[in-house]
């Protein structure tokens, strides 16, 4: 069960950072952090964000949970893959040079990003995702959002 609810909780890492995109426009992940239904995503930024910019993120990410789209999860050669996404599809922490074939997981006009985890087949089997905190480290320009995911 406990997998079951982390396997949830990583996709809503993906839908909420397509949110934190669409509305922010950080593109870097910097770290992510999963235990049970609580998770946290960490990007790159400048400035923390409003309460108006954070309601709108879990706005956008619960719409996208809502509109039930696929999770489709590709594997594909290394250098295939950074010919097609370039560097779309990385993180600031980078995945080892001798990983040859890349599991490349797709939201369709949402996110796309090289993981190796579990992820659900749709975002609607994700449930509801809600935004408990927003910490800016100004030092390192790192935003991390802190969320639950509820059924």
């Amino acid at each position: 069960m406990q997998e079951e609810v982390e396997v949830k909780t990583h996709t809503a890492l993906h839908v909420l950072k397509g949110a934190v995109r669409k509305v922010l426009g950080a593109k870097w992940t910097a770290s992510v952090y999963v235990k049970g239904n609580h998770g946290r995503l960490t990007v790159q930024y400048d400035r923390k964000p409003t309460q108006e910019e954070l309601k709108r993120i879990e706005e956008l990410a619960n719409k996208k949970v809502l509109e039930n789209v696929p999770v489709k999860v590709i594997e594909m050669d290394r250098g295939e893959a950074e010919r097609v996404f370039g560097d779309e599809m990385y993180d600031l922490f980078p995945v080892p040079e001798d990983v040859k074939t890349l599991s490349i997981v797709i939201i369709e006009d949402w996110n796309i990003n090289a993981c190796n985890k579990m992820h659900t087949k749709t975002t609607g089997e994700i449930g509801y995702i809600k935004i408990e905190d927003a910490r800016f480290r100004p030092s390192k320009k790192l935003l991390e959002i802190s969320f639950n995911v509820t059924s």
